[in-house]
This record gives structure tokens, C-alpha cells and sequence, in this order.
């Protein structure tokens, strides 16, 4: 396409802002780890929490939207709404679990909760692990999105694609640290869900289209439209639905949705001002990416179907593109064609900022593991602060790298979406446990981790025609659970006085650490525990309950009111509101209760 001086002038005031963010940044970035990597703990919720929709909100996820409600429906996006549970119980229970602990990363988390040789080869090798293998798969499946839009819009060849992405995205990266990171994310989002809405007020006002009301006429968008699947339709329904909201969101680790917190989530929640601003920043990003954020991508995947019903009009549409990246994905960057000037440059600049914000969330966050957990915790304990910083610069760098080769072997982004579900499948319920069980210990971490990756390998490669993706996906749950709860159960408890030194600490409360307290007491150890249950657990969970209803009434809400039904959305806005309003109730009954439990734990600590 030729893109006019309007379009380019929205891309390079986008490039401007994020440099100088990035610049500014550095100056304060630069002064030790701790200010790289966190910002000196000293970030507001608004901010986080719009850092961590943006970064959710990259140039793979409109596409990958697209791929499901063009293939399965608009219930098709069941099979990552559904995170929406996790999110909540991360948001009420443990993101003031998580502040609490203090610790740079969450992979020092495992030192803090394990002891001995096995809580430190977990870390070490979950830093690689997590920030190299996994935070390449994640960052490979976003450069590919950008290599189809770069095909569609500008005719660029993979290389040509990557090379230019990479060399903005690394350089800002390098500069800014988390600060630029999370301040940049503010501006990208606006920017981001403002490019979105446009595109699909045009997609879906196209000659060809013909308004709302024709779009939501036309036979083959009819089919796609409702929010729940077919269940006379067995399969699909096990599938994108049941299996969705029963097992996978509490069995399954996947990046920005780890059962109980994790990666980037937890290095925000950890940034945060203190517990009350990490829950804040959580519950915000709840609410964005999974209620306000997916309607527009949807518009423009419905739309699509009526300009490219198939993969044949697309390939006919654009024939000189390379045959491996025609897919179902490829029609968001293909209704993109049709934006007039003007706005083409406004949505080719947020999906650049989508690109950006994302990539340099995840290069900051996997270089945090590379630096603290893998670098000073083994190689250089007695490193500078400068150095660290310096690594940190290097690790970046290197990342990119890794992340752009991966890319060029990817197919499809719900290719690797699979793959990574498959990979984390039966870890999610140990990352629950641990906070409030005992008995689990680093071979239960292990254990999960080396049986989870067999499986999924296994799964993935192995000639099992009889068997279906959601089939797989089960059977990889199943062996990975039973497999680190047998581990558990027969292999040495952490060392006693670390699980003490870990309950006063996080003082999570519960059942599952009476133990650790029947037998401090018998050996004449009086521990400080504030409480058996933990701050406020019965109105958290409460909370958590609340917070889904009202979520998915504003999500479903939107949905009727694009769809022209105003009584049905304006019941789900009623509902929403009912819910946000017990919310505030049992927040605010319990705050005093929760200052002075903190209030206690600080003495304590």
C-alpha cells in the first residue's frame, strides 16, 4: 500500500514519543537493578494496570481474535475469556501475597518458600527456562503477527519485517528500563484501543459490509454470532466452553494468565506502592483486557467474513504473499487495506505501539530473570550495580534476537497459542497451592515443570490420530497433576525453619500451614502468625465471585448493544453495577480490619 504524509506522520510522532519516553527513562533507569528492572517499588495501580493491558494487547492478539471468531464464532473466544477466573483470584487473593514477599522476581520466590540445593537449581533453571524458552515462544508469536501485517501493508519481506521491528523495539527497551516500559504502555494503550475502535467503525461501515444492522444480517456472520457455543454440538462446546471454565483455568500456566500470578503480572504487582496499588493495578487490567478491549477486534473479524468469506479470496486478494502466512489470521492486517488515509497511519501506529509495548514488557521481564536469578544469583554474586544494569542491556539485546529467528518458523499465532497451553497444562493447581500448602516443595516444582514439557512434547509429535486437541490437552493435565502430587508426597519436606521464616513473613493463613505451627509449638517455637484464615479470606473470596459477574455483564453488555439488543444490555450494565457495588462494600468493610493486619505484619517483620 502507499501510505500518504498524513499516515506517516501518525507513525513517526508514535516513534518520537516512545524515544524520548525511553531517553528520559534512561536517566533514571540506569542507577542500579532494582530501578531497571522495578522502578523502585514505587508505582501507582492506574499506571501498572494499564502497563499490563497494553502489554496484553500486542499486534498477534487482533489477529489471533480474528483466527477464532472467523473459525469458531464469537464463543469461540471462550478459550481465553475464561483466564478471566484466574485473573480475579490473582487480584483478590494473591497480588497482597505477592507485595508482601518483597522479592525482586518471582522466580526468587522459590528461595524464599523452598530451601536447599533443589529451591536453588529451580530458580536457576526456571530463569532460563522462563526467560529465555517461553519468553521467546511469546515474543516469537507477537513478531509473527507483525510479519503478516508487514506483508499486507507495506509488501516486506519477513526479514525486512523483523529487522525493522527489532531494531526500534530493542533500542527503546535498552534505554528506559520498566520505567519507560510502564509510561510508554500508558500512551500505547490510548493509542492502541483508539486505532482499534476506528478500524472497526470503518471495517464494518464498508460499501461492502453495509452498517451494523446489514453485517449482523448476512448469512455467514449470522452463525458466529452468539456468546455461547452450540451445545448440541458436543464437541465444540467440551472444547471452547466446558473445558475453558472447569480445568483449564486453574490447571493451566500461560503467559499474562498464571494461575495465582507470575512473569510480568507479578513483576508489576511487585512494583506496586504496596499491597492495596497491586490489587488495584490487577483488578483494572481484568476489567480492560477481557470487557472493554475484545469488541472491536470482534467487529472487524465479522466484517472480514463478508469482504474475505475464505482463505481463497484472501490468497486472491493478495497474491504475491508467501503461501505459508495465508490463514485465517491474516484477514485483520487484510481489512486494514480498505482504511483511508489518515486513519491507516493512527492503526498502523497503535499496532506498532501494540508491537512495542509488549516486546519490551517481555525483553524487560525475561532479562530480569537472565540478570538477578540467573546471573548474580550464580555467576556473580559480588556484581555492581552498573554492571547488573549492563547485563541487563546485553540480555535485551539477545533476546530480541532469539525471539525474531523463532519467528520465521512459526505458521499461525493459535499454532503457538496451543503450544503453550500444551506446555503449562497441570501446573496452574501447584502454583495455587503453594502459598497455602506445606507439604509442597521444589521437587514438586520440578516435577511439574520436566512432566508437563515431556507431555506436551509427547502430545504435540507423537501420531495419535484418535485423539483431539482438547483430548491432549486433558491427558497432559492429568499426568502433570498426579505426577507432581506424587513427587510431593515422597520426597523430603522443605526444611523446617525456611516454611517458618515463610509464614511470618507472608503470613497467608489457612489450614494448609497448621502443621508447620502444631510442630513449632511442640518443639517450644511460638510462631507470629496474626491469623489461622489470613487477612479478610472469606470477603476475597467473595470478591473474587463478584468481580467475575460484573466483568463478564460488561463484556456481554457491549456485545448486546453491538448487537442492537438495548434491554439486554442495559439488564448485564445493571448487573455490572450490582457487582462493582459489592465489591466496594466488602473492600471497604474490611479495610479497616486489613490496615490493621498489615499494621501487625509490619511490627512483626
Amino acid at each position: 500500500m502507499q501510505l500518504a504524509w498524513v499516515d506517516w506522520g501518525f507513525i513517526a510522532l508514535f516513534i518520537v514519543i516512545s524515544l524520548v519516553v525511553g531517553f528520559w527513562a534512561s536517566l533514571k533507569a540506569g542507577k542500579d537493578s532494582g530501578s531497571f528492572f522495578l522502578s523502585g517499588r514505587n508505582m501507582p495501580w492506574w499506571l501498572l494496570g494499564a502497563s499490563m493491558v497494553a502489554t496484553t494487547f500486542s499486534t498477534d492478539t487482533p489477529n489471533l481474535v480474528t483466527n477464532i471468531v472467523r473459525t469458531q464464532g464469537v464463543a469461540g473466544n471462550w478459550v481465553w475469556w475464561a483466564f478471566l477466573l484466574t485473573g480475579m483470584v490473582t487480584c483478590f487473593i494473591y497480588a497482597k501475597l505477592w507485595r508482601r514477599s518483597g522479592v525482586m522476581t518471582d522466580l526468587a520466590f522459590y528461595e524464599l518458600r523452598y530451601s536447599g540445593k533443589p529451591a536453588r537449581a529451580l530458580r536457576g533453571f526456571r530463569a532460563i527456562y522462563l526467560g529465555v524458552f517461553f519468553n521467546v515462544m511469546v515474543m516469537a508469536m507477537v513478531s509473527l503477527a507483525a510479519i503478516k501485517i508487514g506483508a499486507v501493508m507495506f509488501g516486506l519481506s519477513p526479514f525486512q519485517t523483523i529487522s525493522v521491528a527489532g531494531v526500534v523495539t530493542v533500542v527503546f527497551s535498552t534505554m528506559g528500563g520498566f520505567l519507560g516500559v510502564v509510561v510508554t504502555d500508558l500512551i500505547l494503550f490510548v493509542i492502541s484501543m483508539a486505532g482499534a475502535v476506528w478500524a472497526a467503525y470503518i471495517a464494518v461501515n464498508l460499501p461492502e459490509v453495509g452498517g451494523l444492522t446489514n453485517l449482523m444480517a448476512q448469512p455467514q456472520v449470522a452463525d458466529k454470532l452468539s456468546f455461547l457455543p452450540d451445545f448440541t454440538h458436543w464437541e465444540v462446546a467440551l472444547t471452547i466452553f466446558i473445558i475453558p471454565l472447569t480445568v483449564q483455568w486453574w490447571s493451566v500456566w500461560y503467559p499474562g494468565a498464571e494461575p495465582g500470578g507470575g512473569g510480568y503480572v507479578a513483576q508489576r504487582m511487585l512494583a506496586a506502592k504496596d499491597e492495596r496499588n497491586a490489587m488495584g493495578a490487577v483488578l483494572l487490567f481484568q476489567l480492560a483486557h477481557y470487557a472493554l478491549r475484545p469488541w472491536p477486534w470482534i467487529l472487524v473479524a465479522l466484517a472480514s467474513l463478508v469482504v474475505f468469506p475464505d482463505l481463497a479470496s484472501i490468497q486472491a486478494a493478495f497474491p504475491n504473499l508467501d503461501e505459508s502466512v495465508i490463514g485465517h489470521d491474516l484477514a485483520y492486517p487484510a481489512m486494514l487495506t480498505f482504511l483511508p488515509h489518515g486513519a491507516l497511519g493512527l492503526v498502523l501506529a497503535s499496532l506498532i505501539s501494540a508491537y512495542m509495548s509488549t516486546m519490551s514488557t517481555q525483553l524487560n521481564w525475561g532479562a530480569s530473570y537472565v540478570v538477578n536469578d540467573f546471573y548474580q544469583r550464580f555467576l556473580r554474586p559480588d556484581a555492581s550495580e552498573k554492571e547488573l544494569v549492563m547485563v541487563g542491556r546485553i540480555a535485551t539485546v539477545c533476546l530480541m534476537l532469539l525471539a525474531c529467528v523463532m519467528a520465521l518458523y512459526l505458521r499461525s499465532a493459535l499454532q503457538a497459542f496451543n503450544i503453550l497451553l500444551t506446555v503449562g497444562a497441570g501446573t496452574g493447581l501447584l502454583f495455587l497451592l503453594r502459598w497455602f500448602w506445606w507439604r509442597i516443595n521444589a521437587w514438586s516444582e520440578i516435577a511439574a515443570m520436566l512432566v508437563s514439557f515431556l507431555a506436551a512434547l509427547y502430545f504435540q509429535f507423537a501420531d495419535l490420530p484418535s485423539m483431539t486437541d482438547w483430548m491432549k490437552l486433558i491427558a497432559g493435565i492429568g499426568v502433570t497433576t498426579l505426577g507432581w502430587l506424587v513427587v510431593t508426597l515422597v520426597t523430603p519436606m522443605t526444611d523446617k525453619h525456611t516454611l517458618r521464616a515463610f509464614v511470618e513473613h507472608i503470613q497467608p493463613g489457612g489450614l494448609g500451614w497448621r502443621k508447620v505451627q502444631q510442630d513449632a509449638t511442640a518443639e517450644g517455637v511460638e510462631l507470629q502468625m496474626i491469623s489461622q484464615d489470613g487477612p479478610n479470606l472469606a470477603a476475597s473470596i467473595g470478591c473474587v465471585f463478584a468481580g467475575c459477574i460484573g466483568v463478564y455483564s460488561v463484556l456481554f453488555a457491549i456485545g448486546y448493544w453491538v448487537y442492537g439488543q438495548g434491554l439486554m444490555s442495559l439488564g448485564l450494565g445493571g448487573i455490572a453495577l450490582l457487582s462493582f457495588a459489592l465489591i466496594w462494600h466488602l473492600q471497604r468493610s474490611s479495610c479497616n480490619a486489613d490496615e490493621g493486619f498489615q499494621q501487625e505484619a509490619s511490627d512483626l517483620a
